[in-house]
């Protein structure tokens, strides 16, 4: 892998997290559905900030900005990211990467080779 590789990062915080969460006494499964509770908080915080950029709530108007829904966005990916190292440390990436190729075949148009039509 290569020393950039943001999977090297998810895996470190993913090991930090457990590492606490076990010193705490959670099994595993418990630990997992924390995280997951996390990405559903950090997803809130997402839809939250949209709201703000909206200026939807009459009472706080415009408290966001974009890029403050970017960054949330962020959190909640990263966030995702190490539930799912937390619950496949082994193979994280590659199962990741195993159901973005079967979710994407599902709206990217497949190469099939050239399309022959007749006049």
């Amino acid at each position: 892998m290569r020393d950039d590789d943001p999977w090297d990062t998810i895996r470190s915080l993913a090991a930090l997290f457990t590492e606490f969460d076990a010193g705490r006494g959670l099994e595993p499964e418990e630990q997992w559905t924390m995280q997951v509770l996390k990405l559903t908080e950090e997803v809130g915080e997402a839809a939250q900030a949209v709201i703000g950029a909206r200026a939807s709530n009459p009472r706080k108007g415009r408290s966001h900005s974009w890029e403050q829904v970017q960054e949330e966005v962020v959190d909640a990916v990263v966030t995702g990211m190490v539930a799912l190292t937390r619950m496949r440390p082994d193979d994280a990436p590659e199962f990741f990467a195993a159901v973005l190729a079967r979710k994407a075949a599902k709206f990217l148009p497949h190469d099939d080779g050239p399309v022959v039509t007749s006049r």
